[in-house]
């Protein structure tokens, strides 16, 4: 991989040497394009391997609609090739906002990840505080004092060497420690203890996370969502990413939930509540191993989410059998704490099953009888087939 690493930086750097000529600003769009091409290309490529310096395009472009980054500090502690970045001062700039309106914090501990980020931030003109090399973020926080207003990111899934055995007293684990063979509740504390007073985040994680109960793992999610953390949660569909073919899901946290100002406007009190939507079946194949969200994906997820959140212009919310689902914390507390969309938005429209049991059983029971009598008719024939082409014994005398 870090050969592969190797000559992508390279071919950035001939890339680099183009001339700007007047056109400065598309140049330099149409070199992050190319950029982003090789990017997307060299982490298809490597397989599992690439996915630590690349994120699905479509899912960045996901969160970055969900949260609307129009302006504040936004924050990413691992932040691969910098593609959150990038992606939200596009946002900001497609609804007429300036790039100066946000403030770009990020941290990777790769140290050639950490380069690609570079470059893919000074291709585009854009500056961004990544520290002044790269850290472990667990182990050595760069930004310790920061409090984003927006956080957006990718962690590692499970990652069972993180070191979580010398951090057991750590400040960030106010819900609870986490297990030290598996990081995906670090990551979570390490962002909410980075979070502004208004702050949001969006990140992408392992499907277990929203269900597992072992070392401590339900008790952390308990605590999250009775602090009323928890706003959103989506299950994606597989095949999204690079790394793994397992599908994931997209945690979205609120520091405050109550009447006030919102990323993209007012929004309405949500306290007790948590959004869930179920985009399993959503996307679409672009080749025999990967998928893609849709921008009509992306703008009925997102739009659901801020019609929720009675944002101005977003319309109204309402239910959706199959699809999304307002639930309380004390629903919530009924399924365990268990965090998977599947449970609370229930089936879709036509695929209800109204039909009483009794009745379905005797319907069912009687197919079956109607089966086996015609398996038993056809039994004999297939014997005499079978035997006349020589695949079946003659009966013993």
């Amino acid at each position: 991989m870090y050969k592969r690493q190797t000559q992508l930086g390279e071919l950035i750097d001939l890339i680099g040497t183009i001339a700007m000529g007047d056109a400065e600003s598309r140049s330099k769009d149409l070199l992050g394009r190319v950029y982003e091409y090789f990017l997307g290309r060299f982490a298809s490529a490597e397989g599992k391997g690439g996915g630590e310096f690349y994120t699905a395009r479509c899912v960045v472009k996901l969160l970055v609609e969900m949260l609307e980054p129009f302006k504040g500090r936004v924050y990413d502690p691992c932040c691969g090739s910098g593609g959150m970045f990038v992606q939200s001062e596009r946002f900001v700039e497609e609804h007429g906002g300036r790039r100066g309106d946000i403030a770009i914090y990020g941290q990777e501990s790769n140290p050639t990840t950490w380069r690609l980020a570079k470059m893919n931030l000074a291709i585009r003109g854009l500056e961004g505080d990544l520290g002044p090399h790269n850290a472990d973020t667990f182990h050595n926080d760069l930004h310790k004092d920061l409090k984003a207003d927006f956080i957006l990111a990718n962690p590692p899934f499970n990652v069972s060497d993180w070191g979580g055995d010398r951090l057991r007293d750590d400040v960030r684990w106010r819900y609870g420690a986490p297990p030290p063979g598996n990081a995906n509740f670090a990551w979570v504390q390490h962002m909410v203890h980075h979070l502004a007073p208004q702050g949001v985040a969006g990140f992408v994680l392992a499907n277990g996370s929203m269900s597992s109960q072992q070392s401590g793992e339900g008790e952390i999610r308990k605590a999250l969502v009775e602090a009323d953390l928890v706003d959103c949660m989506i299950a994606l569909p597989g095949q999204l990413f690079y790394t793994t073919q397992i599908p994931v899901c997209l945690w979205f946290l609120a520091r405050d939930k109550s009447d006030g100002p919102g990323s993209g406007g007012p929004c309405r009190d949500r306290r007790g509540r948590t959004l869930f939507i179920d985009a399993r079946q959503m996307g679409a194949m672009v080749d025999c191993t990967h998928r893609e969200l849709t921008d009509e994906d992306i703008g009925r997820i997102a739009g659901v989410y801020h019609a929720w959140r009675a944002e101005e212009g977003a319309g109204d919310y309402e239910d959706v059998p199959g699809f999304c689902r307002s639930a309380t914390t004390e629903q919530i507390a009924e399924h365990g704490f268990v965090l998977t969309p599947g449970r609370y938005v229930g089936a879709a429209a036509g695929e209800e099953d109204d039909e009483p049991f009794d009745e379905k059983m005797k319907r069912l029971t009687a197919e079956l009888a109607k089966q086996q009598d015609e398996a038993r008719r056809l039994d004999p024939a297939i014997v005499a087939n079978l035997r006349a082409l020589g695949y079946w014994p003659e009966p013993s005398r």
